[in-house]
């Protein structure tokens, strides 16, 4: 079996802390050659971490993707990404039950 990395996700504070209560279950991100349906598959493993330090990460992994419009409509997404339309990739993520350090 051939070892994967797990997908590596940034967080600003409020998303991480949003996934480590269990308000949040899905991220988005731009859909391209970082964030698609082939890396970002089911069943691969996550780590989410408060920026990009060491100190504040939790474990997971992917139980669903899919592309879709809707997500670069919302408010969050424009302060993110300004007006860049196009598809988002939609990444539901499963935190593992003790929020597993990484």
């Amino acid at each position: 079996m051939i070892h994967e990395k797990p997908l590596f996700v940034p967080l600003k504070r409020e998303y991480f802390e949003q996934f480590a209560r269990g308000d949040k279950e899905w991220e988005f991100r731009q859909e391209g050659p970082r964030w698609n349906s082939r890396t970002c598959r089911i069943g691969r493993r996550v780590v989410l971490s408060l920026g990009y330090g060491k100190n504040h990460r939790m474990s997971g992994e992917v139980v669903d993707y899919r592309s879709d419009k809707a997500p670069t409509q919302t408010p969050a997404w424009k302060d993110c990404y300004g007006d860049k339309g196009g598809l988002a990739a939609c990444i539901r993520i499963r935190i593992d039950a003790k929020g597993g350090s990484a």
